[in-house]
């Protein structure tokens, strides 16, 4: 499907920051940094007069969980190896409250850092510089003038990965600093996560953590914001919540978080996770009174979860795709890596009814998604198979309703599908997928994931707003849809689903005006949408193959249909309800002739079914007039041929 660190790029932050004066020349700089003291993670105690007799000191802001500082930490260790002989030092500053110095030791052990980290304590060197994000760097020379400041480059912006940074700016300063030049670009806009300042809670506050607002973390953010989720902190306590407060604020003032991109004027979804105008003033308040913490006595009960998995238990089964982890390189050039097949023998039995699944990577840095299918036909099947589960940016596992489950076959096997993209040092994963059974005596529908989709488009290079529709064909009988899940890649802008009824009428069933690549939800309507036999799905997707879109790999190509990132897809899934009793009988449908069809219904012999006749069948009553292609009131072997015809490749 697409591109790599997709879970980081969903938490990236907004650049609209204000930043304090800071005395320094590098963008409305007025004088030196003053001398700074602080102590390092271990304990000791560190002079910014230590570094006197660097030729430059980089001096970079640096949190513990923020993602960007997470994927800078590295980068900047890397730097600091290359520049360190020729006269640059490095150290680092977390000035955030609500890190502490067990979590900063564990950040430095896992990404490898060897420059000192020192902690600030009520950020008193943080407002000493102006800064205010993480991470956010300062290039000081001896006399304590700031010779650069802001991001170390221009990879990650707002919701968006590029493969490779345009700029490396801090790069670019050092090597011009230490070559006796000036700082061609002095000042960028750094981008990251606020710093979490220490904050006097008002007293008399009304709105408080323990009375309004962790009931609302508890709807709209913990699902992901939890230990082991892919929310990159924990909103699950005040303790973890508080530090936070000015990132939380600006995110949901954007209406970045809690994410959701459906148009309201069009559906109403089961799993909206968008915000009420009074929930989103609540946390505004909380947020400018200080983050009150209030009686913990009106505290709701926690939400309880399983351990390791968004199922509502432990799964039944687990399988892993293989029985080793999978190496994935370092780089893998301008093809990227291939998709990646793993086929396993569930060594089913017996038809196995399936009301939850999850199937989920080891290492979410380099899995961008897995899709897990059904092959009813065993190992040697053709083709990728039934759909059964995914994985992708953003996604959140369905939750199970009763009397729906997917089916899989006595003897299938499993087929994982997995898009794996290099973070720039060899790693491993080893994906798996849970699964959690129905009892097939409570099961009244089979729920089919199947899709509308268009490969044979072509996007223009240096162009925005290109559209591109795919029509499915007329559904041969009654059915029920539940869900849709639109799929695109950077390019993607906007999707559409409309139902076109077969005397033209179209209704928009769901419209998304700003598809987010980071963010793939899967549409869960709130009540079943009935699709009358005869109608058709229509999706329209737009593109945006401009310089004006931050994601754009190269506008400068003609994009068409292919795997990877730089590629496109235009993908509408959705998912239909399917009465058991036609899926029970699929083999037998797939072997009934019209004789046999004939034989049943035609009571009166004369080679043809009329409409009084058809009334006996559901199915047969309801596609009557569908079948009926000359509207001669009776259907005859040849109309009876066609839409069994019709039946077999819907039930396929």
């Amino acid at each position: 499907m697409s591109r790599s660190f997709a879970i980081c790029s969903l938490w990236l932050t907004s650049i609209c920051a204000l930043f304090h004066s800071v005395p320094v020349l590098a963008g409305g700089v007025t004088g030196p940094v003053a001398p700074f003291t602080l102590n390092d993670s271990r304990g000791a105690t560190v002079h910014s007069a230590d570094f006197a007799e660097a030729k430059c000191l980089v001096v970079a802001f640096l949190g513990t969980e923020c993602p960007l500082a997470k994927l800078y930490g590295p980068r900047l260790q890397t730097l600091a190896s290359e520049y360190g002989d020729q006269g640059a030092k490095f150290l680092a500053i977390n000035s955030n409250q609500q890190d502490s110095i067990a979590e900063i030791t564990a950040y430095v052990k896992e990404h490898g850092i060897q420059f000192p980290i020192l902690k600030d304590p009520g950020q008193k060197v943080a407002d000493q510089f102006g800064a205010a994000r993480t991470p956010e760097v300062f290039v000081l020379d001896p006399l304590g003038v700031v010779l650069y400041h802001g991001r170390v480059d221009d990879q990650y912006l707002v919701g968006v990965h590029r493969d490779a940074p345009l700029r490396e700016d801090l790069r670019v300063a050092l090597s011009e600093i230490l070559t006796g030049k000036p700082v061609s670009v002095a000042r960028t806009e750094p981008i990251g996560c606020l710093i979490g300042r220490v904050r006097e809670p008002k007293l008399d506050g009304t709105v408080t953590w323990s009375n309004q607002i962790a009931r609302i973390a508890q709807a709209h953010c913990v699902d992901c914001h939890r230990p082991g989720e892919i929310g990159p902190f924990s909103l699950v306590t005040y303790e973890d919540a508080q530090g936070w407060g000015d990132m939380i604020a600006e995110v949901v003032s954007d209406r970045r978080m809690p994410p959701w991109h459906a148009d309201p004027a069009h559906g109403k979804f089961a799993n909206d996770r968008s915000l009420s105008t009074e929930d989103r003033d609540l946390i505004l308040t909380w947020v400018k009174d200080g983050c009150p913490e209030g009686d913990k006595s009106q505290l709701p009960p926690d939400r309880k979860f399983t351990e390791g998995w968004q199922l509502t238990k432990t799964p039944d089964v687990v399988f892993p795709m293989q029985d080793k982890p999978f190496s994935i390189p370092a780089n893998a050039g301008p093809e990227g890596v291939k998709y990646q097949r793993f086929a396993v023998d569930p060594k089913f039995k017996t038809d196995k009814w399936v009301s939850e699944m999850e199937t989920m990577p080891s290492h979410r840095g380099v899995v961008h998604h897995i899709i897990v299918y059904v092959l009813p036909n065993g190992e040697k099947q053709r083709g990728e198979g039934e759909f059964l589960c995914a994985y992708v940016p953003g996604a959140r596992v369905k939750l199970p309703i009763e009397g729906q489950a997917k089916k899989i076959k006595a003897g299938s096997w499993l087929r994982f599908q997995v898009h794996y993209t290099p973070n720039g040092t060899p790693q491993e994963d080893l994906s798996k997928v849970g699964l959690i059974f129905a009892n097939p005596k409570t099961i009244t529908h089979q729920v089919l994931t199947t899709e509308v989709l268009n490969t044979e488009f072509s996007l223009d290079p240096e162009k925005d707003n290109q559209t591109v529709t795919a029509l499915s064909r007329p559904s041969p009988i009654d059915v029920t849809m539940v869900s849709m899940a639109p799929h695109m890649h950077l390019r993607g802008k906007a999707f559409k689903y409309e139902l076109e009824l077969t005397d033209g009428t179209r209704q928009t069933i769901l419209n998304v005006p700003r598809y987010d690549f980071n963010w793939q939800t899967n549409y869960l309507l709130a009540e079943p949408l009935k699709i009358p036999a005869g109608a058709r799905l229509l999706c329209t997707a737009v593109f945006d193959n401009s310089k004006n879109n931050p994601a754009n790999p190269d506008p400068s190509k003609t994009i068409t249909w292919g795997d990877q990132s730089w590629d496109e897809m235009m993908l509408g899934y959705f998912d239909l309800l399917i009465p058991r009793e036609l899926t029970d009988k699929k083999s037998k449908k797939s072997a009934i002739s019209t004789d046999a069809v004939l034989q049943q219904f035609d009571k009166d012999k004369d080679g043809q079914i009329s409409q009084e006749e058809s009334k006996g069948n559901e199915m047969l009553g309801k596609g009557f007039t569908l079948g009926d292609a000359n509207r001669d009131g009776y259907l005859d072997k040849a109309e009876i041929d066609k839409a069994l015809e019709k039946l077999r490749k819907f039930l396929k």
